[in-house]
């Protein structure tokens, strides 16, 4: 799911973190600007331990709508990188991916919803803790 960068996308020309609210507001060289809850950068980051290593490999996130950005650096100049108060920081959000989590957010709440409900699993649910839950990439 992680988009590649594409000659003349948009390129963010603000970003503000709103740690009340738990919001990253992102603001688009085409105009476009977007919202996103934390939550929803959690549970969708491109790393591999949450998208797994292929299809079908994805790892349903739960118990993440209290998450908090603790940083967000930069990535050279396509990316961004947040380090989540759950301790998630393997997530590396280029642009692209960033434009397409906001232009599909009501899309994305959906699929999350259907595959909590085809899990069985609530929302709030806190994450099993794994045996060695240190991932490969660390």
């Amino acid at each position: 799911m992680m988009a590649g960068l594409q000659a003349g996308a948009p390129t963010p020309q603000a970003l503000t973190v709103h740690s009340q609210s738990r919001v990253l507001e992102i603001t688009f060289s085409d105009g476009a600007a977007f919202r996103l809850p934390f939550e929803l950068l959690r549970i969708y980051s491109p790393s591999a331990e949450v998208q797994g290593h292929g299809p079908g490999q994805e790892v349903l996130q739960t118990g993440k709508r209290e998450v908090h950005l603790d940083a967000l650096d930069p990535v050279g100049n396509y990316a961004v990188q947040p380090r989540f108060s759950d301790g998630h920081d393997t997530g590396i959000f280029s642009w692209d991916y960033l434009y397409f989590l906001g232009s599909q957010q009501d899309k994305l709440w959906e699929d999350y919803f259907k595959r909590l409900g085809d899990a069985s699993v609530e929302r709030d649910t806190p994450m099993p803790q794994k045996a060695g839950a240190a991932c490969a990439s660390h």
